[in-house]
């Protein structure tokens, strides 16, 4: 059986809750009669690092975002200007679901130098913060790298789940999740490490970010999906193929249909935030519609 404050967990991280017909080769959509199977329940974003470093030009980034039919963005910390930001907000109604902490690749927590082990540990810190004042519910964090003997996956494992503990108090008081993000750092290449690893941390406000087009270099998405279930706070779109890497989303290997079955099965509601590029903003808009149902 699960530790007591893991199974509360898996009962309340489900995530928040809050159509164009394309022609993708392979793919068909599900929707019947113009009816879109997760809207309402799968929120559309995109990620914003450079919204909030002035006033007048997140506006228009945050209008340009609205008017596409987007739910919402993510940001990054640090580098935010919180007043700019919030003042923005207050002018277009659209909200900031999170933040990415921008320092986790090279201040990592895994690190066998202290002193940026403790960098890495402020600037956790500084993203919640952040995040909670920017009206977010959770911080992204990548945990460590597998660089070496000295920074080995038994190295980032024990490490940063040292670091993350100290910052567990913090994200509770705040009322911010921690959820890491599934990446190429060689850490977590199966979906039952990342179970794992989360159970191991052992508490409500540490999940996982799971990102779909990372994890298809190693295997299929929807097995991830089935097994972390309701350890999964929210989503990173993306897609890759063996032929063409990281690409428009539904050109790559990516099962999409296969996808949207398995978060039915964990009844997954919340945020799903394009990372990568498309044609243009309005076609990513236009592609997350189609491919995830919204």
């Amino acid at each position: 059986m699960l530790p007591a404050s893991r199974r509360d967990f898996l009962k309340c991280a489900a995530g928040l809750a809050v159509g164009s017909a394309l022609t993708i080769p392979g793919w068909q959509s599900q929707s019947v009669a113009g009816t879109r199977e997760n809207k309402g329940k799968i929120f559309k974003s995109n990620k914003g690092g450079f919204i909030g470093s002035d006033e007048a030009g997140t506006v228009q980034t945050l209008e340009e975002y609205k008017r596409l039919g987007f739910d919402g963005i993510e940001g990054e910390s640090p580098g935010l200007n919180v007043a700019a930001l919030n003042a923005a907000k207050g002018k277009v109604d659209f909200p900031v679901h999170g933040l990415v902490d921008s320092i986790h690749w090279k201040q990592r927590l895994s690190s066998p130098d202290p002193a940026i082990r403790e960098a890495g540990l402020q600037g956790l810190l500084k993203a919640i913060h952040d995040s909670k004042a920017v009206g977010g519910t959770t911080v992204l964090l990548v945990p460590g790298k597998v660089t070496g003997p000295d920074e080995t996956h038994d190295d980032v494992w024990k490490r940063s789940i040292i670091e993350i503990r100290k910052a567990i108090p913090v994200a509770e008081s705040q009322g911010i999740k921690i959820l890491i993000e599934n990446v190429w750092n060689g850490f977590c290449e199966t979906p039952e490490q990342m179970r794992d690893y989360v159970d191991e941390i052992n508490s409500p406000w540490v999940g996982v970010y799971f990102d779909i087009g990372n994890v298809r270099k190693f295997g299929k998405p929807e097995e991830w999906i089935a097994l972390l279930g309701p350890r999964i706070g929210k989503l990173d779109v993306k897609d890759w193929g063996v032929k063409n890497g990281f690409c428009r989303l539904g050109e790559g290997d990516v099962d999409w249909p296969a996808v949207r079955a398995a978060l039915k099965q964990i009844q997954y509601t919340g945020w799903a935030t394009r990372e990568g590029k498309d044609k243009s903003l309005a076609d990513t808009a236009e592609l997350m519609n189609e491919l995830l149902d919204l």
